[in-house]
């Protein structure tokens, strides 16, 4: 295939712009697609939440080359960005730079991938045929273009799971969108008025629900009359709470110590080993049915509700390439082990690159969180790694592509001092949790801010 087409990047968010700096550095003619019409969609939602990551973990080398070619002055050493702090300070500068401005296409979705004049059961000659794309722009207009290779960083904060615990939406969620938010919505900020006063209902056992009862709980302390309800899947408690001020992490023992406070004190209601099924509007507000232990079970009545139940990948558009699924996490199928959250948390990830990333569809390859499909222990250091290596072995450059270059330290990638812990604390998953993960150490500094831990 000719190596004067393009390798074509999808989504702009730090993982996407990082690939383009290492395809950009090596010579390799790149065109990255943003569906929205900035840059970092994404994180921009979350801008608010504070990264576990320090600075020095979240840049890609090939971009500091990129930067300090034109002039940045750097980041705060040591210091936890939040969102907003990676965009502004990082991600915009980068893209702005002369050789990533001319590749970058905002407002262009990519909503069709095919191998040129194939469907996905024709296998003759596929790895002979360019790519072909259909970039959709926010008028409505669509062209197509070639492309030699596909490096999909689109992520999955756009595709959060449905609240029902068979994975698909619970009955009657879809009429009660208007009451109900994914993800970790600003409390703090623009949501504030949606739950000041207002019974809400948490769904989740990860750091995204340990975000949103944190700030709650802070909303109720102003004196708003917030009212808060946490409804978990699991049928213990004991990773979240873990053992107080023996606990081996103490940010853990202090979450778990003030989550129980809250609880004692009739300020946090807890169902455990609940199941969504259905949800309902009462005369007095949303009530949502399903099991608990066994039996079914109605909870509420409830205001809002913020299904905090993580995210999954969006393979629509590539439907028609042959890809290599894992059957439960949804990565590919040699990387699913190595990231299993029931194996692993974001610390223990071994360091993978393009030969764990490929697919069957030769030279098409999802990076970043997307690369993870449904397991919670994305790292973006690891995001960055992937795309050095992807970059290494497009170019030819096969040692570099296959040198393991992510050196975890001992105590986890995320982690803080033992010393600068403060009584919060959360971590990538329920499973990291289990793990003992040092993601869930906080610096004493961030102690009242919210912190994401491992993104």
């Amino acid at each position: 295939m000719s190596k004067e087409l393009a390798v074509a990047v999808i989504g702009a968010g730090p993982i996407g712009l990082a690939a383009a700096s290492h395809l950009v550095l090596r010579g390799i003619p790149v065109r990255l697609f943003e569906a929205a019409p900035k840059i970092a969609p994404n994180i921009r939602d979350w801008g608010h939440v504070r990264l576990f990551s320090i600075w020095e973990q979240c840049l890609d080398e090939a971009a500091i080359t990129l930067l300090k070619r034109n002039g940045w002055n750097g980041v705060a050493d040591g210091q936890l960005p939040t969102g907003n702090d990676l965009v502004k300070d990082y991600l915009e500068p980068l893209a702005t730079t002369p050789e990533l401005a001319r590749v970058i296409e905002t407002n262009s979705r990519v909503v069709k991938i095919t191998r040129k004049g194939l469907n996905r059961v024709s296998s003759k000659v596929r790895a002979e045929r360019p790519f072909e794309l259909t970039i959709q722009r926010n008028d409505g207009s669509a062209r197509k273009l070639l492309a030699r290779a596909i490096i999909d960083t689109s992520g999955t904060w756009q595709n959060p799971n449905p609240i029902g615990a068979d994975g698909w939406p619970a009955e009657g969620e879809a009429d009660h969108a208007d009451v109900i938010a994914y993800g970790i919505p600003d409390m703090n900020g623009a949501a504030r008025i949606s739950y000041a006063v207002k019974r809400t209902l948490v769904l989740g056992g990860g750091h995204s629900a340990a975000n949103a009862l944190l700030d709650l709980a802070l909303l109720a302390e102003h004196g708003t009359g917030t009212s808060i309800t946490w409804a978990v899947r699991s049928a213990s408690l004991a990773a979240v709470f873990g053992g107080g001020a023996a606990d081996q992490l103490p940010a853990r023992g202090a979450l778990g110590d003030r989550l129980r406070s809250l609880t004692r004190a009739g300020r946090l209601g807890i169902v455990m080993s609940f199941a969504a099924e259905r949800i309902t509007r009462s005369e007095n507000g949303l009530m949502v049915e399903g099991y608990s232990g066994g039996e079914a079970r109605v909870i509420g009545p409830f205001d809002r509700i913020i299904a905090a139940t993580g995210q999954r990948p969006d393979f629509s558009f590539a439907r028609e390439l042959q890809l290599d699924l894992h059957p439960v996490v949804e990565s590919t199928r040699q990387l699913g082990p190595l990231i299993d959250p029931n194996l692993h948390s974001c610390g223990t990830v071994p360091p993978h690159g393009w030969r764990e990333l490929a697919h069957t569809e030769t030279d098409y390859f999802v990076a970043g969180i997307k690369s993870y499909g449904r397991a919670p222990t994305f790292l973006l250091l690891t995001g960055n790694e992937q795309v050095r290596s992807l970059a290494a072995h497009l170019a030819g450059d096969h040692a570099a592509a296959d040198e393991a270059r992510l050196v975890l330290p001992e105590t986890g990638v995320c982690s803080a001092s033992r010393e600068e812990v403060a009584p919060v604390g959360l971590c990538c998953s329920g499973a990291a949790l289990e793990a003992r993960d040092p993601c869930c150490a906080v610096p004493k500094s961030r102690a009242r801010e919210t912190v994401s831990a491992c993104c």
